[in-house]
């Protein structure tokens, strides 16, 4: 019989975070000011713990993870590898698809793994409390946790329209204690100021990203903590990587394409930074990040340096964007809507180390509920693009004859994101491909930096 679940024992948690700036061809471009100077790491001190700033910038290769984070962790970790064998029967195809199963956390995401290190980090400097924002719900439920963990008091500003599409999201965050807001708000001059220009507005990432740093920066006790796009958070989600090249040695296979939804780039780097020394060093493989066509940041966005929230509160950044004052459509059903991507992403993207492709909302859903009726497991929205993905790739598989394996990053699963399917059978969903015109308009408001 052949195995299903490739587990390993807690004994084999990583101990080190991977931090793949150590091994970038060339140094990372630096955050600037709106002058182009570049920021130092203290200018960050008003919401970010000093271990934070200190891993953010660090060139060192591994990085120890602190016994009460891997302590934490080991409430579901190591996650198990799993072959798809159901859905290799249904596509009728020689490509081995495994996944590495993330919803098994409490949250029933990957977002945890980066949740439960800023808030020990935070406990440590002393500070109470965090604010951050979430759009799908699956970051803000994470670092709900993780404040429950770590006793600290969690705000969450969460993008109004998935505050309204989903109500369960919501009393997750408050059952682990979270305080939950649609924003935009009436909280920060940002969400009051969004409001004004436009009582209906539906929300972005970037305008929730902009309340929340607006809210820490101006209190003591608090600090911001974000889930996707810097670069230590895909450093704390690099033990997804480091588990299943443990997992797939056990397995006697290796990958020949990696895949990953991709929104700010925590799944990418969490399941792909691990792979790169092998590929540096002449491994065939592919790394493929899966984005939705109606947040094409990645495949039709522009490398540049913008700001990474609405209101120009944070640093200026180098990477893929559509701009900052990007607003995704409402009829987009799952996460993945931040106007940038994660600046190690983008430039790794940029010199043709990882790979790119967009796909539509109607056949991520399609291959979500494939899966289910193959797996069992239902996939979050998000997750549904990795899934389309690896499809796609078994796909050309079996067209081509030949065999492939293909591992990819099952990042949660979808029972607290039923609304959305709920809307796919009822045919309420559309594929929307963002307008070139809108994007082209977006990208007029880039700060103008050419550092």
């Amino acid at each position: 019989m052949q195995e299903t679940k490739i587990l390993l024992p807690e004994s084999e948690l990583p101990t080190h975070w991977y931090n793949v700036i150590a091994d970038l061809p060339t140094p990372p471009a630096p955050y600037v000011g709106p002058d182009g100077t570049p920021v130092p790491p203290e200018a960050m001190a008003a919401i970010f713990p000093p271990a934070i700033i200190e891993q953010e910038t660090s060139t060192q290769r591994w990085i120890p993870i602190p016994e009460p984070v891997r302590e934490a962790l080991r409430l579901w970790r190591p996650a198990p590898l799993m072959r798809a064998h159901g859905l290799e029967a249904a596509l009728q195809t020689p490509a081995k698809i495994f996944f590495k199963y993330e919803g098994v956390s409490p949250a029933g995401s990957h977002k945890p793994n980066s949740a439960v290190a800023q808030a020990y980090y935070n406990r440590e400097a002393g500070i109470t409390r965090l604010t951050t924002e979430t759009g799908a719900g699956q970051w803000g439920s994470s670092l709900a946790l993780a404040g429950s963990l770590f006793d600290l008091d969690v705000r969450i500003y969460m993008v109004r329209v998935s505050y309204e599409q989903k109500p369960h999201r919501r009393s997750m965050m408050q059952t682990w204690g979270g305080e939950v807001i649609p924003s935009p708000s009436t909280h920060t001059d940002t969400g009051r100021n969004a409001l004004a220009a436009d009582a209906d507005n539906p929300g972005s990432l970037g305008l929730a990203i902009s309340e929340a740093v607006e809210e820490a920066a101006g209190r003591a006790d608090t600090n911001y903590a974000l889930g996707s796009v810097l670069n230590h958070v895909l450093l704390h989600q690099t033990v997804i990587g480091q588990e299943a090249k443990r997992q797939m040695e056990i397995a006697g296979a290796y990958p020949d394409v990696v895949l990953a939804p991709c929104g700010g780039g925590s799944n990418v780097g969490g399941i792909m930074f691990p792979f790169l020394a092998d590929k540096a060093a002449g491994r065939d493989i592919r790394l493929v990040a899966v984005e939705p066509d109606s947040c094409p940041t990645l495949t039709r966005g522009h490398y540049a340096y913008d700001y990474g929230d609405s209101a120009g509160l944070t640093p200026i950044m180098k990477m893929y964007t559509l701009g900052h004052d990007f607003m995704p459509p409402g009829i987009h059903a799952g996460g993945l809507r931040y106007h940038g991507d994660s600046a190690l992403v983008s430039q790794l993207y940029d010199q043709g180390v990882l790979e790119a492709v967009a796909v539509p909302q109607l056949a991520t859903f399609e291959a979500g509920v494939l899966f289910a009726r193959t797996q069992g497991i239902i996939p979050a929205p998000e997750s549904n693009h990795a899934v389309r993905g690896a499809i796609d790739e078994a796909l050309r598989a079996r067209e081509e004859g030949r065999e492939r394996t293909i591992l990819f990053t099952l990042s949660g699963h979808g029972h607290f994101d039923m609304a959305a399917y709920d809307r796919y059978f009822a045919g309420e969903l559309e594929d929307y491909e963002y307008p070139a015109d809108a994007i082209t308009q977006a990208l007029h408001n880039l700060p103008g930096i050419s550092t």
